[in-house]
């Protein structure tokens, strides 16, 4: 397991979708350690175009052109993450980096 793979997670809590894939957005010593929970960012098939929403597909392990919603944030059971989908390319991670620092205000 390791920032930026994605996961299908059943039933997400308040989501009306059976399935919905997640990123893992948490930093990757996190994801290492023993901590039961993950940050995450979920996956839409629609997108606005936001500076806050990266464009993810079929070369990310995806059926279809989806969003990452990084203005919309989970704490994910690690439990839960079991149905790995796919991984995020070193270039496509950058561009999740850019989207959450525009949804977290992180600029200085």
């Amino acid at each position: 397991m390791k920032r930026g793979d994605l996961y299908r997670v059943r039933k997400p809590t308040g989501d009306p979708r059976q399935f919905r894939v997640f990123v893992i957005v948490s930093r990757q010593t996190v994801v290492e350690a023993r901590f039961p929970t993950f940050v995450c960012a979920p996956v839409y098939t629609r997108g606005e175009g936001l500076t806050t929403q990266v464009p993810v597909g079929p070369e990310d392990g995806l059926k279809h052109s989806s969003w990452i919603a990084c203005d919309d944030l989970k704490s994910i059971l690690k439990s839960a993450l079991t149905d790995y989908v796919g991984s995020l390319s070193p270039s496509k991670i950058k561009e999740l980096n850019h989207a959450l620092a525009i949804a977290l205000d992180l600029f200085f």
